[in-house]
């Protein structure tokens, strides 16, 4: 696959949706609003937030990584790592629900992405087991 035959790709679009979700919901979260801003402010909250969008942008990343290589390898290890970024980005969602955010409906919203993303991504993933390039 070419790298300008990427937004063709569903789960591809789907990564971009997770990952402006995410982005999102962790600049609604955080305490440190201006990510420009000198001025950090650190606790629990901002590590999160920060993680948040590191995983996510890591997700499509990854999904770019799998989708351009020819290497059976180095697609499996992009499809365990995005995996496992899907996981934490679930494990953040629990993190800042039980820091007492208010708004949990925000974090449903993120959670729902999450579920559709792995749904796609689980059909993508058998894809590759099959030996579909």
């Amino acid at each position: 696959m070419e790298r300008n035959s990427l937004n063709s790709l569903g789960i591809y679009r789907k990564s971009l949706a997770l990952r402006d979700m995410s982005e999102a919901v962790a600049h609604y979260f955080s305490y440190n609003r201006d990510r420009l801003s000198l001025r950090k402010i650190d606790n629990f909250r901002n590590d999160i937030s920060d993680s948040l969008m590191t995983d996510a942008s890591l997700i499509t990343k990854e999904v770019e990584m799998a989708a351009l290589s020819n290497s059976y390898s180095v697609r499996m290890k992009s499809l365990t790592f995005i995996n496992i970024m899907t996981r934490n980005i679930l494990a953040y969602c629990n993190g800042l629900e039980r820091d007492g955010v208010k708004e949990k409906e925000y974090l449903n919203l993120l959670r729902r992405e999450i579920k559709t993303f792995r749904s796609s991504f689980k059909k993508w993933r058998k894809s590759f087991n099959n030996g579909n390039d």
